[in-house]
């Protein structure tokens, strides 16, 4: 059964895609939104995506690491680190994302089940609200176990 944010008792929280596949970015979205969590509108654009993010400062943001145009998804997520917004890289990727896990809490590589990263946004969600009950996705590395310190660098 996949738990929806209304079932973990926690108010909706607000999600931020930045994804340049748009099928991709689609499918999540709606199936996080039928899950209960409210998500901004879709963008691929590392200046797009940070401008929303100061504006609407999700709880979370699934970013790829290869952007629309040149943009860079770890260069988005030391950004959005900086204004206290954890970031979980969504992307074939993997090397470049585990070289990247002083900017990010997670990674859940490609080819995902949607409904699998609905299972890893809600123990993202229930990990940062300092909730060990969830157990951990299989395709999730989790980067600080222990940590999930969000404070924003110094």
């Amino acid at each position: 059964m996949i738990m929806t944010a209304q079932q973990d008792g926690t108010a909706t929280q607000t999600l931020m895609i930045v994804e340049d596949e748009a099928l991709v970015a689609i499918t999540l979205r709606d199936e996080l939104q039928e899950s209960g969590y409210k998500v901004l509108d879709l963008t691929d654009r590392h200046a797009e995506a940070l401008e929303v993010a100061k504006a609407e400062k999700p709880a979370l943001a699934l970013v790829n690491i290869r952007l629309a145009g040149r943009d860079d998804g770890i260069q988005l997520a030391e950004q959005l680190k900086a204004l206290g917004i954890p970031v979980l890289f969504i992307s074939g990727q993997v090397s470049r994302a585990s070289s990247a896990k002083t900017v990010a809490i997670g990674s859940m590589p490609k080819p995902y089940d949607a409904a699998e990263m609905v299972l890893a946004v809600a123990y993202l969600l229930a990990r940062l609200r300092g909730d060990a009950s969830l157990p951990r996705p299989d395709q999730l590395e989790v980067f600080d176990e222990e940590g999930f310190d969000l404070a924003p660098a110094a």
